[in-house]
């Protein structure tokens, strides 16, 4: 199974790709990462042409990778109001792509990917990102902090079998 993880903005969209894979051991199944990276836009552009071209470059890896499954945060709380209105345009152009791919989408609040990565809903960033180079045995935290929330989110729909 592969899950596309989706961490929402208008500036930048982190994007994660996981995959399921079979483990040589007891463990049974395993997470490998096959891509991480930012959908960036540029504040020059007009809002519309930002959607758009998060669209199209959401197309483009949802064409390479063939997700089975997209994990997407939930956006509830916004500490600065001039921001909710984009990064739920966002969300919503998002939304709308995985349902003309027919990929059903499961949706997660920063609160419970914490919890599921990490054991503890109030786990610092670091924390969070350590234990995603962590299980999927990454030589490195996954930069910007964008990809690796996103890897984060997708590692979450698949420890909590919500695939």
């Amino acid at each position: 199974m592969i899950i596309l993880g989706i961490d929402p903005g208008t500036a930048s969209t982190g994007y994660g790709v996981v995959r399921q894979i079979k483990a040589n051991n007891k463990n049974g199944m395993v997470l490998e990462c096959l891509a991480y990276g930012l959908i960036r836009t540029f504040p020059t552009m007009l809002r519309g042409d930002r959607l758009k071209l998060l669209n199209n470059e959401l197309n483009k890896i949802i064409k390479k990778y063939q997700p089975e499954t997209m994990a997407v945060e939930r956006l509830y709380f916004f500490k600065n109001l001039k921001t909710a209105l984009p990064v739920s345009q966002a969300e919503g152009v998002i939304l709308l792509t995985a349902a003309k791919k027919k990929i059903p989408v499961r949706q997660f609040t920063p609160l419970q990917v914490k919890m599921t990565v990490t054991g503890y809903g109030r786990a610092e960033k670091k924390e969070v990102q350590n234990k995603v180079k962590s299980i999927l045995k990454l030589k490195e935290i996954p930069k910007p902090d964008d990809a690796a929330d996103a890897l984060a989110i997708a590692m979450t729909c698949f420890l909590t079998k919500e695939a």
